[in-house]
């Protein structure tokens, strides 16, 4: 049988099953979506106070279709980039940012938003963020559960201090690290150092790492965010104006780092098209760098991302949610 009578049966099917009354909406005729299901619940854990490239990560999450979120936890800014209304309130005024981010997207979905410490402490110290976490973790649910941070693993290294065994209930997706071999300072490392020790070292949750080198690759122009985020919508306008006001000792260059998106492609969208390895899991020094390696532990370090996959999807996702497909 050639291809060309395979390829004809395939249009056929697909007439026959109503495919072919595709037509365009422009000219009045029904179309349809292509059918998709959640495939896995996120809880979603980040610095909300801080860059607003969480904020894309949180629109992009909470618009697709594949993943069903299920909590909101906000973890603390780092003093030096915390402004002076939010020192010792960071997550109280990140939380607050999340809930007026869930209002103005609309969106059917409605987690609770759930404020973490206020601060780091070498004692991981149970807060509310950490009781939800191991809750949401325990939960009988017939889909996965990843936990995606963007921020310090603060509230999650606080969750598996509290109760260790949640460990085989999840899959930690972190943004944070610096590059393989040596790592190195990093923001999101450097800032609860003792909470990266605690999830790496003590626990053997699976974890995604996603390291300095592979989320600056994560990379929008700001051209690009004003001409597709800020049009297409109240909520695209929103979400833009959190970038129009950065700290005054920022000099912003021709791009905006939006490191906190592979959360979203890992989780929502493939890991077929990035590059990732498993490595053994390394101590953390007190500088940021790797040090020996921890018996038995393995971490599964990416290296290269789809940007381009990421950024398409949540632009067009913005558009259908603004068009009222979504």
């Amino acid at each position: 049988m050639s291809f060309a009578i395979d390829r004809r049966q395939m249009i056929a099917a697909l007439a026959a099953s109503g495919a072919g009354a595709l037509a365009s909406p422009a000219m009045g005729a029904p179309y349809r979506m292509i059918p998709q299901r959640a495939s896995a619940r996120v809880v979603v854990d980040n610095d909300f106070a801080g860059d607003p490239d969480s904020l894309i990560a949180l629109a992009h999450q909470l618009l697709t279709p594949k993943t069903r979120t299920t909590l909101i936890t906000v973890s603390p800014t780092a003093p030096k980039l915390t402004p002076p209304e939010m020192q010792g309130r960071s997550s109280t005024m990140g939380a607050q940012i999340a809930r007026e981010l869930i209002r103005r997207a609309g969106v059917a979905a409605n987690p609770p938003v759930i404020a973490g410490a206020e601060a780091v402490s070498a004692d991981l110290a149970p807060t509310e963020a950490a009781r939800a976490i191991v809750a949401e973790a325990l939960r009988e649910d017939p889909l996965p559960l990843f936990v995606t941070c963007g921020g310090p693993l603060t509230n999650v290294a606080a969750a598996l201090k509290m109760a260790p065994q949640i460990a085989r209930r999840m899959t930690v997706v972190w943004i944070g690290g610096g590059a393989y071999p040596a790592g190195g300072w990093e923001y999101n490392l450097n800032t609860d150092i003792a909470a990266a020790r605690e999830v790496i070292e003590r626990h053997k949750v699976p974890l995604w790492q996603i390291p300095q080198g592979a989320y600056r690759q994560m990379q929008a122009s700001n051209a690009d965010l004003a001409a597709r985020l800020r049009p297409v919508s109240d909520f695209g306008a929103w979400l833009y104006d959190r970038f129009t006001t950065p700290p005054e000792w920022i000099d912003i260059g021709g791009t905006w780092p939006l490191g906190d998106s592979p959360t979203v492609l890992l989780t929502a969208l493939t890991a077929e098209s990035s590059v990732a390895r498993d490595l053994p899991a390394r101590r953390i020094l007190p500088d940021g760098r790797y040090g020996a390696v921890v018996p038995g532990r393995k971490l599964r370090v990416f290296d290269t991302l789809d940007a381009r996959l990421t950024f398409e999807d949540f632009h067009a996702l913005m558009r259908l949610h603004a068009a009222g497909d979504l």
